[in-house]
């Protein structure tokens, strides 16, 4: 069963073990991490890869971010928080 569904997406999303160890690591629930992905930026770096992030008002340490891959469902690989989006050159 999947860890929770995407209203965004129209999608199951699945949240890996290293994923969850990192969530776990960095004191974010899965309330949070629901809501970077439903309503964070989006940056994609190709058709199935992208970074979704979002500053969260009562944290310190932002912008949280997931990396996460597109396919059939969204997978969270990882998660990161003090994230800094990089300029393409």
């Amino acid at each position: 069963m999947a860890d929770f569904f995407s209203q965004r997406f129209g999608k199951n999303v699945w949240i890996t073990s290293h994923a969850r160890k990192s969530m776990q690591k960095r004191g974010i629930d899965d309330a949070t991490l629901e809501r970077v992905i439903e309503t964070g930026e989006v940056k994609r770096k190709s058709d199935v890869d992208m970074w979704i992030f979002k500053h969260i008002d009562s944290r310190q340490d932002n912008l949280i971010c997931a990396a996460v891959v597109e396919s059939a469902a969204v997978t969270i690989k990882t998660v990161m928080i003090n994230w800094e989006l990089e300029d393409e050159i």
